[in-house]
């Protein structure tokens, strides 16, 4: 199968469609994590150095349109509050909360290659708060306690990389208090249905949205390389009910005039007309 085969984005990242061989197959819990830990330690020097200037070292954004949490607010008010971001890679939106001086705040990944780039920026950040700890574990198996938190979040991070994102749900669910909140951005489900191309082919229906197999990129023997996950907008919604929580907001990022960057299939020209991220904010009543 030929890229122009496989529809269904890389969730933003940036990079342009793989050399390597692309199909659309089941790939479970175990070969995801797998191949995703790899291939996140072998990119994320690159990936830092193609768009650490558009995320910043010490800033939340929520998805490619550029939609920061100082714009948003979608966090809450942050006082006091025991915060971990999951999926955290270079730990970005770990720091900007952490900068705000009034939450204790963890970031976490299942890649120790993005967990040594957040290392890096924790050693040049001139503000010392912002020099946030580091844990690696995978967001479907927290290695916290119930109720440890009152915060979780994560900006395109975890929820399209694994095959059960209930799981993380309801992670998610257990580590936070009653009351806490978990806000979560990830591909919008309708681009699953269209090519990853940036131009006016990426706006014409190739797949069929309800396709809810796994976007596989493999090596010659077959072993995933890299795995992404799709779930409709009603598989989302009943994952956050079966955890416990509650959504209360769903926010769709328009892309702004100002914003000239493409990463891989996103765009101001498919921004302009149809939806690339979608925030999700639940609360644990």
């Amino acid at each position: 199968m030929t890229s122009d085969d496989a529809a269904g984005p890389r969730s933003g990242q940036g990079y342009a469609w793989t050399a390597y061989p692309v199909t659309r197959r089941e790939a479970d819990q175990p070969e995801t994590v797998h191949a995703n830990r790899a291939w996140w330690d072998a990119e994320a020097a690159d990936y830092y150095s193609e768009h650490g200037a558009f995320l910043g070292d010490a800033d939340l954004t929520w998805g490619p349109e550029g939609l920061r949490e100082s714009e948003a607010h979608l966090l809450g008010d942050l006082a006091g509050m025991r915060v971990l971001e999951i999926g955290s890679g270079g730990g970005q939106g770990a720091r900007w909360v952490a900068g705000q001086g009034v939450a204790s705040v963890v970031a976490s990944d299942v890649s120790a290659g993005m967990l040594e780039r957040a290392r890096r920026i924790n050693a040049t950040v001139a503000d010392p708060r912002q020099r946030v700890p580091l844990v690696q574990c995978d967001g479907a198996a927290l290695p916290f306690p119930e109720e440890a938190f009152d915060l979780v979040f994560t900006a395109y991070g975890v929820v399209p990389f694994v095959a059960d994102s209930g799981r993380v749900m309801a992670e998610a669910a257990r580590v936070l208090r009653p009351g806490g909140r978990f806000v979560f951005s990830t591909t919008h489900p309708v681009r699953w249905a269209m090519p990853d191309d940036p131009g006016e082919q990426g706006l014409r229906v190739t797949q069929s949205y309800f396709d809810r197999t796994a976007y596989v990129e493999q090596d010659a023997a077959g072993q995933a390389t890299y795995v992404e996950h799709h779930r409709t907008f009603g598989d989302r919604v009943r994952e956050i009910a079966a955890a416990g929580l509650r959504l209360v907001d769903v926010v769709e990022p328009e892309w702004p005039e100002s914003n000239l960057e493409t990463w891989a299939g996103w765009s101001q020209l498919r921004g302009r007309l149809i939806p690339g991220t979608a925030i999700f904010v639940t609360w644990k009543d």
